[in-house]
């Protein structure tokens, strides 16, 4: 049923563009219609998905990165206290500069391949990890760190085995945000620099006033984020069935849900 409910939504965004595209009287080249890009999307498809793979590698080599990088440094800030007062000044003020600015610097120093989109896609994402895993880390039941230290466990047990998987909820939406972020760094790579992936291809087709296939492009790209989130959300359903959801009921009660 989840995805006769999906269907009836992509049906609804799609009559309510089409009414726009009615309403408003704009010509195709500024706002086509859904049929335009239904035809553009499979009159281009062999293009499309040869662009979206190579988008698709740069933001899973960026998640990958990412996550890596970001649950090394929460780990290190909970490992080494006398480091965690110079550390954390410095991962709060990387993240005043625009990651945006970075992407003409990072084709300078990286080149105009693969490896500029996969560092873009991995700053934006490290930031979101990094912050959820640390709070899940410092945030750990003190009962449990009590029953832990009555059983005898050292400080790398502690850590390992204690705070870890406590702090797997909290580490679970930082990746579910990195998920959401992490097309946005290797898009924003292509457009500054690039001769493959989707975000050349719509820059391309916006220069060629092919609106219809940046559209397309841009339909495949939101597909692949959607679609990235909720693999990655079921994936954690999965790995943490001690995590049941709950939510209001129709009766505005609190009620269990075991996804």
């Amino acid at each position: 049923m989840k995805w006769l409910r999906g269907l009836g939504v992509a049906a609804g965004l799609c009559l309510i563009w089409q009414l726009l595209v009615w309403a408003t009287g704009a010509p195709k080249f500024i706002l086509p219609g859904p049929l335009l890009v239904a035809k553009s999307l499979a009159d281009n498809t062999g293009l499309l998905l040869a662009h979206a793979g190579v988008t698709l590698a740069e933001i899973l080599l960026g998640l990958l990165f990412g996550v890596l990088l970001g649950l090394g440094s929460a780990l290190t800030l909970i490992w080494f206290r006398r480091l965690r007062p110079w550390l954390l000044p410095v991962l709060v003020v990387s993240q005043s500069i625009p990651v945006f600015a970075l992407a003409p610097v990072l084709m300078l120093w990286l080149g105009y391949g693969m490896a500029s989109k996969v560092a873009m896609a991995t700053l934006i994402i490290y930031f979101p990890v990094t912050a959820a895993c640390y709070d899940g880390l410092r945030h750990t039941p003190s009962g449990w760190l009590e029953l832990a230290r009555t059983l005898g466990a050292g400080k790398r047990a502690m850590l390992l085995q204690v705070r870890l998987p406590a702090a797997l909820p909290a580490l679970g939406s930082g990746l579910r945000v990195a998920a959401s972020v992490a097309p946005i760094g290797a898009v924003v790579g292509e457009w500054v620099g690039s001769s493959t992936g989707l975000g050349y291809l719509m820059l391309h087709a916006n220069a060629r006033m092919q609106v219809d296939l940046m559209f397309a492009a841009l339909l495949v790209l939101a597909l692949m984020a959607v679609g990235l989130y909720f693999l990655i959300d079921r994936l954690l359903k999965r790995l943490m069935p001690w995590q049941p959801e709950t939510l209001f009921d129709d009766d505005n009660n609190d009620k269990e849900i075991n996804a």
